[in-house]
């Protein structure tokens, strides 16, 4: 998240002698991004980062696709993914392209007996069900229905939920995530016309300091493989960090609709945006207020992008049937729109009251293995009367 941030404590100046009370350095470690020339954090740890004892026989979660090209509106009943103990295991990607992967997951269990680091991606968990709490070197962060972590690359984390019934939507970017730039005024503050503000945003707070030895198994995501690294020092070990890097939640909830007399484009939606891709909250607001406004959507042609639409919870005036958890693909090259009388019916309603996540990636989405299991075969047809 790009403002300044820190916990715990740290020299008054950076790349500075900084002792324990035994005389001792701390190890200080510099987290950046884009090589030197973005966002970054010191962290000040109680032993080096280094200390590897085992390197383990690593092993392969590489998606398998089915659709290498795609022509056609589909559709996912995602919530028909078993559930799996096994966090890393649970997570499926069903779509892909070069800058974005999207999945889902349903883990009965966090990764209380191991770490994970993702060296390949940042990811954006959205919570659909379930809550817990998220446990990095930055600190804790709670969460709950509704919320967005975004983990940024490299970041060793632990999660922890507080049952066995969870739901995740799970986004992996090879670029940078962040909030929209154009909600963003020269020094990276929130603007006063954005949908949220920093107040908004679930810091990491409570920073634990474990200075133990032992054996800490770290599975480690890069090139679509997990290598499982066994270190000699617990990974959560700082006594303080600083800068602009660090993992954050936001709720939907705290979403702030921008609304208009007449329907409003989908870009007013935007919540986060990477290379190639953005992401989008649909959140319960006023419809339009035109006299002779339509508040369904008019129908759109996709030049530019593939449109993914997660759908969450309520009521959708512009589909004839939609479940929890399911996923609608509408490729570029091809218009899609209201179903047959959706739009008649819109017509006077005051507001609406559905909760989505919609991502638009720049580049052709492929098709795993795993979402043609998922698919309602017959979607595309049901735009005829």
């Amino acid at each position: 998240m790009p403002f300044y941030h820190r916990l715990g404590n740290y020299p008054a100046k950076r790349h500075t002698q900084f002792r324990k009370s035994d005389g001792s350095l701390y190890a200080e470690e510099l987290v950046s991004t884009e090589g030197f020339n973005s966002i970054y954090a010191l962290i000040y740890h109680c032993h080096p980062p280094t200390m590897v004892k085992h390197i383990g026989k690593e092993w392969s979660v590489e998606p398998r696709v089915a659709l290498q090209k795609n022509m056609q509106h589909r559709s996912y009943l995602t919530f028909k993914t078993e559930p799996e103990e096994d966090y890393i295991k649970s997570r499926k990607v069903l779509l892909m392209n070069q800058d974005i992967r999207i999945g889902v997951a349903a883990p009965t269990k966090g990764t209380e007996d191991y770490f994970f680091k993702n060296t390949d991606a940042d990811e954006v968990l959205f919570v659909h069900e379930g809550s817990g709490h998220l446990r990095t070197i930055y600190g804790r962060i709670d969460f709950e229905y509704g919320d967005y972590l975004v983990i940024p690359r490299g970041t060793i984390y632990q999660i922890h939920f507080n049952d066995q019934n969870n739901r995740l939507l799970v986004v992996e970017s090879p670029s940078p995530v962040y909030p929209p730039k154009r909600y963003q005024n020269s020094v990276g503050q929130l603007l006063e016309h954005s949908p949220y503000c920093e107040r908004d945003i679930k810091l990491p707070h409570s920073l634990e300091t474990h200075d133990e030895h032992g054996d800490f198994v770290v599975m480690i995501k890069k090139q679509d493989m997990i290598w499982p690294y066994t270190y000699a020092t617990h990974p959560f070990d700082a006594v303080g960090w600083d800068g602009y890097l660090y993992p954050f939640g936001f709720s939907i909830h705290n979403y702030e609709p921008i609304t208009g007399r007449v329907h409003m484009p989908p870009p007013i939606h935007q919540t986060f945006e990477g290379k190639g891709f953005v992401i989008c909250s649909f959140v319960p607001r006023l419809y339009d207020y035109h006299p002779n406004s339509i508040p369904a959507p008019y129908n759109h042609s996709n030049v530019d992008s593939d449109e993914i639409l997660y759908y969450v919870d309520g009521d959708f005036m512009s589909r004839k049937h939609v479940e929890r958890g399911m996923i609608t693909l509408h490729p570029k090259g091809i218009p899609h729109g209201p179903h047959p009388g959706t739009v008649e019916k819109s017509i006077g309603a005051k507001e609406t009251k559905e909760l989505a996540v919609m991502i638009d990636p720049f580049h052709p989405l492929m098709i795993t293995e795993h979402a043609m299991g998922l698919e309602d075969p017959g979607y595309w047809n049901t735009w005829m009367p």
